[in-house]
């Protein structure tokens, strides 16, 4: 059991200032530890730990987290993808074997950010250092994303928080017919992550994300998903087993093989974990 989607941070107000009032259940330190006592109650066997700050410091801090934390599997760090000097980056994180990959908070970007040249050529330079770069973006920047993948041939990609969808207005429509194109290019792969924070925190509409995750699993098939959690942050909804649990239900109509693939096979082919 993989939990391809975890953060881990030493809570500063400033450089998290992302984490606003409305949110103060994440204004604290998360820790490997706290993570661990997760384990036992929910199976989980590791996690990888994924940047949540644009810097590399937040990259060293992850993979020091990583030498002393068996739990943790992978990192996927920051790093300046559209440096001059990004080959030598590159090149200076192939000592690090817990670095797994890359990831940008694309999110919070302005609108064509992923099709800058120089970025572009940041992440094509990712594929001959065995990396993966994970995609962060909104449901309004699909068709950005759909250009961005024409441009990096088989570059291993992954999806994460399904894009996500806009289930406060619950129309997913665009999203669905975006997210099957961009899941015809096989070597895209997509996390089950993020959903319970993109409509009402307090009361999650479990028949629109069952909705979401049908869409997600007839266009990416067992194969290509893999079951994250987006903790702490999905804390500001429910509970880690409550995502577990709603998963786990929503997966019963697939074989236990199919199961394994998506809660733990498909982390490890995709991160290339030991």
């Amino acid at each position: 059991m993989i939990d391809s989607h975890v953060h881990f941070w030493q809570f500063d107000p400033v450089k998290d200032a992302w984490i606003n009032e409305e949110m103060a259940v994440l204004q604290r330190d998360f820790s490997p530890a706290d993570y661990c006592a997760l384990q036992t109650e929910n199976g989980i066997d590791g996690c990888i730990a994924v940047q949540a700050d644009q810097s590399e410091q937040e990259t060293a801090f992850l993979v020091d987290l990583a030498k002393h934390n068996p739990i943790i599997k992978g990192v996927v760090g920051w790093v300046d993808l559209k440096s001059k000097v990004i080959e030598e980056k590159l090149s200076f994180y192939a000592k690090e074997p817990m670095i797994k990959g890359w990831r940008h908070i694309v999110q919070a970007e302005n609108e064509g950010f992923l099709l800058q040249p120089e970025f572009i050529r940041g992440v094509r330079a990712l594929k001959n250092h065995g990396y993966t770069y994970d995609i962060l973006v909104k449901h309004n920047q699909l068709p950005e994303v759909m250009q961005f993948i024409d441009q990096l041939g088989e570059q291993p990609l992954v999806i994460d928080h399904c894009a996500k969808p806009d289930l406060n207005n619950k129309d997913i429509s665009a999203w669905t017919a975006q997210l099957k194109t961009i899941a015809q290019a096989s070597h895209v792969y997509c996390k089950l992550s993020g959903l319970l924070t993109e409509g009402d925190w307090n009361n999650p509409d479990k028949q629109l994300i069952f909705k979401c995750l049908d869409v997600v699993f007839e266009s990416f098939g067992t194969d290509r998903l893999l079951f994250g959690s987006d903790w702490p942050v999905m804390l500001l909804s429910k509970k880690y087993s409550y995502w577990m649990q709603m998963v786990g239900e929503y997966m019963q109509q697939f074989s236990k093989q199919e199961q394994q693939l998506v809660f733990g096979d498909n982390a490890i082919k995709f991160y290339k974990l030991d």
